[in-house]
This record gives C-alpha cells, sequence and structure tokens, in this order.
C-alpha cells in the first residue's frame, strides 16, 4: 500500500477533478505490475496496472491480489468500471486503502466487487490515503474547495510596505517552490490590491507544470485589462458585483461584497477543488476570519525588517504541520484546528 500511495502521487496536479490512485499486483509477495491515474479523462490505476501484466504473467491475475490507495469506482465516467475489469480478469483478493466519499461511488465499488466473490479488505493505510486526497475529500464532502493560504512576510511581520509598494520578501528557493505549490492546486485568488501593484501573472514558469486557473476579486470592474492577469494564455475568473459573462478564456462571475461564501459556491459549481489564496493581507484575513481555510504556508524572512508596513493576516487557531528552512527564509504549514 505504501507502494500505491508513492505511484499516486506522481499524478500529483494532472488529474484533477479526479482523486490521485496508485494501484499494485502482487503474486506470492512479488508485485508483478503497477500503475496510477495518470491524467484526467484517461485510464484509471487499475487499468493501468491490469494492462502492465506481462503476457507470461496473465496467468497469475487469477491468483493474485490487487492494492488500490482509494475504492475502485462502479460506474461509467470518462472509462468503464474498474470493478467490471476486476472482476473480468478474475482477480480473487483487492486491499483497499481508504473507501471513495464520491456519492457515485461511495462503497457501492466494494459492494460489487463483494457480490461478484472477491474478498475485499479496507482501511489499511487509511489516515494516509485520506491525506493523499484531502482535497477530493473535502470539495465532495463540505461541497467547497480546500482551501490553502499563502503569504510571505518579513521578520517583524510585515508582508509590504507603505503606501503598498511591491517589496520582494522570500528568497528564490521560496519563489520556485511557490511555483510548484501553484502547479499542485487547481485555482489561485488574488485580490484587488495585489492584482494592481504586483501585476502578477499567476504562472508556474519557475517549474515544469500546468498553469491553474487564475482567480481576482474585483467588484468594481476597475483593474486595467493590460494586466497580466487578463492576457487570456490561462483560464481566468474575475468575481465582481457588475456582471455575469462566461468566455473560454476570462469569465466573470457576480458576488456580493466580502462574501467568501458566495466565491467558494461558484468555484464547487465550477468542479474547482482547491484554491490557493495568494494575497493580499485584507482578503486573506477575510478567510481566516470566515474560518474559510485549511491550511496555511507562511514563508517569513528571518533577515528582512521592513519596519511601518502592511501588517501580515493574523491566524486565529491553528497547529503547525511542518517546517523548513531555505537560507534566510523560514517556511512553516499550519493546519486549520477546528477541522
Amino acid at each position: 500500500m505504501h507502494r500505491c500511495l508513492q505511484l499516486a502521487l506522481i499524478g500529483t496536479g494532472q488529474v484533477a477533478p479526479n482523486p490521485m490512485v496508485g494501484a499494485v499486483l502482487v503474486y506470492n509477495d512479488t508485485i508483478i505490475a503497477e500503475g496510477f491515474h495518470q491524467h484526467y479523462g484517461q485510464a484509471h490505476a487499475e487499468v493501468n496496472c491490469i494492462n502492465a501484466v506481462s503476457k507470461e504473467q496473465e496467468k497469475l491475475l487469477s491468483k493474485s491480489t490487487l492494492y488500490v490507495s482509494l475504492e475502485p469506482c462502479a460506474h461509467y465516467g470518462k472509462t468503464p468500471p474498474c470493478t467490471d475489469l476486476i472482476i473480468k480478469n478474475n482477480i480473487p483478493k483487492v486491499v483497499i486503502g481508504c473507501p471513495d466519499s464520491y456519492k457515485q461511488v461511495a462503497g457501492k465499488g466494494i459492494e460489487k466487487l463483494k457480490t461478484a466473490g472477491v474478498q475485499v479488505t479496507v482501511g489499511v493505510l487509511q489516515k494516509e490515503a485520506l491525506e493523499l486526497n484531502k482535497r477530493f475529500f473535502t470539495f465532495h464532502q463540505k461541497q467547497r474547495p480546500y482551501i490553502i493560504l499563502k503569504w510571505a512576510q518579513s521578520h517583524d511581520n510585515k508582508i509590504g510596505g507603505l503606501n503598498h509598494q511591491r517589496t520582494f520578501i522570500s528568497n528564490d528557493i521560496s519563489n520556485r517552490l511557490v511555483h510548484q505549490w501553484r502547479s499542485e492546486e487547481a485555482s489561485i485568488l488574488v485580490g484587488t490590491k495585489t492584482a494592481l501593484i504586483d501585476n502578477p501573472s499567476l504562472t508556474t514558469r519557475l517549474v515544469p507544470g500546468k498553469n491553474s486557473v487564475r482567480l481576482v476579486i474585483d467588484m468594481d470592474l476597475k483593474l486595467s485589462t493590460d494586466l497580466q492577469l487578463f492576457d487570456k494564455t490561462v483560464k481566468t475568473m474575475v468575481f465582481n458585483g457588475v456582471k455575469e459573462e462566461v468566455n473560454d478564456r476570462i469569465s466573470f462571475f457576480k458576488i456580493d461584497r466580502n462574501n467568501i461564501s458566495q466565491l467558494l459556491e461558484i468555484l464547487y459549481k465550477q468542479n474547482i477543488q482547491s484554491i490557493l489564496v495568494e494575497g493580499g493581507a485584507k482578503l486573506l484575513q477575510s478567510f481566516i476570519d470566515a474560518d474559510l481555510w485549511d491550511e496555511a504556508r507562511v514563508i517569513t524572512n528571518a533577515d528582512l525588517i521592513i519596519g511601518e508596513g502592511v501588517q501580515a493576516p493574523q491566524l486565529n487557531s491553528s497547529i503547525v504541520d511542518t517546517k523548513h528552512i531555505f537560507g534566510s527564509d523560514r517556511v512553516v504549514f499550519y493546519l486549520n484546528d477546528k477541522l
């Protein structure tokens, strides 16, 4: 099962809104094939694993155990049900990391396998399997995206100088890490001031990987269309109080001012499973105050003192998950301890 989880991670950033899944076929304690879900809309992990069995070893399928990190699907979606393929190949035992909470699966895959006479074991490394797909499970259980807050601050807890001028805080290593984070999430959100002052592109140009959907709040539609956010190279959504207009590259969605829940409802309907909130301070604090966040990633430059400037957001209730140090930068991951 550890190997299943390792394989599943290779699909990071490539399979959403599907979950990441890994599968391993074992005969007499020896792995004879393995696979993972590689791209959304393409073959699932179980299919890739079974198809990877060599011609010489196909006769071993009826004597093997299939390990899979998530409950196999039992419905027709972009691809046929994986349970049918497992049953067709007479695989006698299936070991599952965790059940699938998605309503079209949700125990149906396990039930179908058991009905067909397959011996099913559920809950092996379940905590790790749930953590692997926390975005997927949060989306389906809470009907909102998984929310990650991110900001960089000076040693004296400032994210910018006076007059909101752009201030470079994190180092090159941390900047590259942020681009990696962007590639792993479905969307990235900034507020009006951040878009205006920083003119960010919100792309993953420093690392290989896909660009996420860009989100910006511009209630009065006062941002210039010359900003990089509106260059039409990446799908962009503008949340505003003026108009609704859905297009291929830039779409507009009406929300009430300061209504974070309404924004999240729209993202849920648009099937966007995760959101990286990059600023500014007021927007980040609004998520914190509404208790609508799952984790926060804070980069602190220990060598930088700004003095008078923009105060960094303040987490109300959190627990430290992990810490990392990259030169002058300390990166701390926090989890919302109310969840």
